[in-house]
């Protein structure tokens, strides 16, 4: 037998041959109600160690009207030694008196955090990178009639230690992503699990603003905020109805295959209880819109398409087939666009 001296290749066959604990292969409701009541417990204890809820001590630094809404920029504290810059649109006509369902706007991995997703138009670079992504569904959404909000995750935007003077030589040009997570784990704890305890944060304080109808929130996001969508979803149930985008693959695939991923969208033992449409899968009985671009090439449109298929086998047993939604547009890594509006339109 020839010898193999690559790890990765090592790695690749793994996954291929690898069966997730709670794969689900059921048919019935039955079926479908007792893998939800054994998996969710198990894949949100993955998250690690959350830390102490804290009061927001919330710090409104400015109010302006742009692009027909209206924008807030508030500091709040979202755990003891830690606070986070949150952007908040909203409609002109959302008023106390008339208050509207508000959507937690995800941002992906990338340079500029909230910022894009929600309407930056500073500099040319985030322009550029706005339009080429379809990328600031925070302002069209709030456009539309929403609230909309966003934080950055940790690593991102101003949570971002590179740009900061003298980040430290050990660092270097390492990915923060992968540095914070390793320092996280150490710890008992996770990046994921922090930001999902940060986007918690964010969540409590904006239902509590008298413009937002505390009962109808959704949750969308691109790439990696396709990731904190999925999971901000099985984290909180205020979370009715969630988008999304271009986050649909095989770990085995993406994963491992293509190395897209890295330490702000795993946690420790995941792949051994669940694939990506499993993960999805639990979402249910909530309404999920999963948009696919035809042409992306982070995740590819086959394996893409066989995530979803198993996404609707998991909606077909829970017995709500009709609350699974799928866009499939001609085109690349971006917010397709298409169905955001009216779907949340009818789910919140």
């Amino acid at each position: 037998m020839k010898k193999n001296l690559s790890p990765w290749s090592m790695f690749l066959k793994m996954a291929e041959r690898h069966r997730p604990k709670y794969s689900f292969e059921g048919k019935t409701q039955e079926e479908w109600k007792e893998w939800k009541e054994r998996a969710l417990p198990e894949v949100l204890k993955t998250l690690g160690v959350m830390p102490e809820k804290v009061p927001p001590n919330p710090e409104v630094v400015a109010e302006w009207e742009a692009e027909g809404v209206i924008m807030q920029r508030v500091l709040i504290d979202v755990q003891e030694g830690l606070s986070a810059a949150l952007l908040i649109n909203r409609s002109l006509d959302a008023t106390p008196e008339n208050p509207k369902p508000a959507i937690l706007c995800c941002h992906g991995h990338g340079p500029y955090g909230k910022e894009a997703v929600m309407g930056n138009r500073s500099t040319a670079e985030i322009r550029s990178h706005t339009g080429e992504l379809n990328y600031d569904y925070g302002l069209k959404m709030a456009q539309a009639g929403f609230v909309t909000f966003s934080i950055d995750w940790i690593g991102f935007g101003e949570r971002n230690e590179a740009h900061k003077p003298n980040p430290g030589k050990s660092v270097g040009n390492r990915d923060w992503c992968n540095v914070y997570y390793l320092l996280a784990t150490m710890l008992g704890m996770t990046v994921l699990g922090l930001d999902v305890h940060h986007g918690k944060a964010a969540i409590d304080y904006v239902m509590s603003l008298p413009f937002v109808d505390g009962e109808r929130l959704g949750a969308m996001g691109l790439s990696f905020g396709g990731t904190m969508s999925v999971w901000m979803t099985l984290a909180d149930e205020r979370i009715k109805a969630t988008d999304v985008i271009c986050y649909s693959d095989r770990f085995a695939r993406f994963g491992y295959r293509d190395l897209n991923t890295c330490g702000s969208q795993i946690t420790p033992g995941l792949f051994a209880l669940v694939d990506l449409p499993d993960l999805q899968g639990l979402i249910a009985p909530r309404p999920l819109l999963v948009e696919i671009g035809t042409r992306d090439e982070c995740f590819r449109l086959d394996d893409a398409m066989s995530c979803y298929r198993k996404v609707e086998n998991i909606y077909r047993a829970a017995g709500c087939p009709e609350r699974l939604e799928l866009d499939l547009f001609d085109g690349g890594h971006r917010w397709g666009g298409n169905r955001s509006v009216e779907f949340f339109g009818r789910y919140l």
